[in-house]
């Protein structure tokens, strides 16, 4: 009942801290609620789990009493055959009432402890699988944000290059300047709208990705606050992240615990050649007409308690041989968990690299930004007073743009490195949801770009907008701080195998 509450009051936590954000457009913790009701893949996994669970009943089963009943009706008709006279006839019942308990029978405790194993993967697969939901569902937000950044960005990029061309027809029709200017924008501007059409075709994908998580189109979501800064993982030691990873990541405890129940599928092979114990009782009446004389005969209890012992001698080598199959796989399944040691280490060391250098090439791109803009700046004056020509101020509002478009996109990629380092060190909960979509706010700017696609996704003909960004806007700073949840910690809830505790995360439903 306390485990229910608790999990109740964090459901509140997070209606609660989804309601107190701006309601003009899905934020992610909206779009996360929607997820974990709606998700197929994680609910495969809740049922999935739910069915493992009985493994442990159906094993217990096999060390508790077995209470049978069994009744017999019997009508004898016997004659001569010569003749087929001097008939005789009888009639019996009987009825007995059976307990079997066993005593001794190490292969179904083996099967227990399999049984066990198997119970607790299950729970720790769920886990995963709800790690593996707040990926998702951030991957697909972010890439939806992305998108309509970069369409966003190509639409003020197109505005720039069509006011350029305006301004190179009218210096070709004053004989300031050749065709060649006009020629070179025009062909910059139908690059563009290429490139545009690509824009808008991936922001469709990305939506339809959102959307068959949460099973209906996304509406206009919130982007990420432009003064939202992203801070170095905490710890930022890689060693601490690394020796996390190694025993708590999820895959690595689902490889333990898959290795823990060939150990006992094992043992169960070797039980083979065990004896069993087991202690019989039994009751029962009969009913034999005539069985002292011609008349019907008394009724009779018969009951009998007694140990039957089951010794194996021979079984024609078949339980050795299962012995050795069982010791392979075994050596296979420790090879496996050595294996998802190695790769937890190694994703740890990918995305905490992906964590320091995105933070460090969102500065670089930040600089890169202020010269491109600075650049532009003076290749426009330049071509006002004539030393500069019209490509040069092509080039110089590409390169704005694109250094634009690369640098929300690197926000946006050290934002998930930072995710998927707390899931690679098993501590990724939606706390971590929570923290980010603190620093998310109304985007006016992505209605627009939002109501176009869903325009074209209805199948209505839309002509592609003109309006956006200034050409010499800046693009809003998109990052995060995720100092609140990137401290390395145990979560609440915890799963014991094999005497340690391994880290599982905080599961709505979920009972270790």
């Amino acid at each position: 009942m306390a485990r229910g509450r608790c999990h109740q009051a964090a459901g509140l936590a997070l209606l609660v801290a989804a309601c107190a954000l701006p309601a003009h457009g899905q934020d992610l913790l909206q779009v996360w609620h929607k997820a974990l009701q709606r998700d197929p893949a994680y609910a495969a996994s809740g049922a999935a789990r739910a069915a493992d669970q009985e493994l442990i009943p159906q094993a217990r089963a096999l060390l508790l009493p077995y209470i049978s009943a069994d009744a017999t009706g019997e009508a004898i008709d016997r004659r001569r055959t010569s003749t087929l006279r001097n008939r005789q006839s009888d009639s019996r019942a009987y009825w007995a009432l059976t307990l079997t308990q066993p005593i001794f029978d190490a292969g179904a405790w083996s099967a227990l402890d399999r049984a066990k194993s198997l119970a607790h993967a299950s729970e720790v697969a769920q886990a995963d699988a709800y790690q593996d939901l707040i990926l998702r569902v951030a991957q697909a937000y972010f890439d939806i944000l992305a998108a309509q950044d970069n369409l966003r960005a190509l639409l003020a990029e197109k505005n720039a290059v069509e006011t350029q061309l305006q301004a190179a027809r009218q210096s070709f029709e004053l004989g300031s300047t050749t065709i060649t200017d006009t020629y070179e924008a025009q062909a910059r501007l139908d690059l563009i709208k290429a490139n545009e059409l690509l824009a808008r075709n991936a922001l469709q994908v990305s939506q339809d990705a959102l959307a068959r998580i949460i099973s209906e189109r996304p509406g206009t979501l919130a982007a990420l606050a432009p003064d939202a800064q992203l801070p170095p993982p905490v710890p930022n030691r890689l060693d601490a992240w690394t020796q996390q990873s190694a025993t708590a990541n999820l895959d690595v405890l689902q490889a333990d615990l898959a290795a823990r129940a060939v150990q006992a599928q094992m043992d169960i092979a070797k039980s083979g050649h065990y004896p069993t114990v087991s202690l019989q009782a039994q009751t029962g009446s009969a009913s034999d007409n005539g069985l002292y004389t011609n008349g019907n005969g008394p009724r009779s209890l018969d009951s009998s308690v007694g140990l039957q012992i089951s010794i194996p001698i021979f079984a024609g080598g078949g339980i050795s041989s299962a012995v050795r199959e069982q010791a392979s796989r075994l050596q296979q399944a420790r090879y496996q968990l050595e294996d998802a040691k190695r790769e937890a280490v190694q994703a740890t060391q990918r995305y905490f690299s992906g964590v320091t250098s995105g933070l460090a090439r969102i500065h670089a791109l930040q600089e890169a930004e202020a010269s491109s803009r600075s650049s532009l700046q003076a290749n426009r004056t330049g071509y006002e007073v004539g030393v500069r020509i019209s490509i040069d101020v092509l080039n110089a509002q590409q390169q704005l743009y694109e250094t634009q478009r690369n640098l929300a996109q690197a926000r946006y990629d050290t934002l998930m490195d930072s995710l998927r380092l707390k899931a690679a060190s098993g501590s990724l909960t939606d706390a971590d949801l929570v923290a980010i979509n603190a620093l998310l706010a109304d985007d006016p700017a992505a209605a627009s770009v939002q109501t176009v696609s869903t325009d074209q996704h209805a199948g209505k003909s839309t002509a592609p907008g003109s309006s956006g960004m200034p050409a010499d806007t800046t693009q809003p700073a998109l990052s995060a701080d995720i100092t609140p949840s990137a401290r390395l910690q145990v979560p609440p809830s915890i799963l014991k195998v094999g005497g340690r505790r391994a880290v599982v995360g905080r599961l709505p439903g979920l009972n270790p």
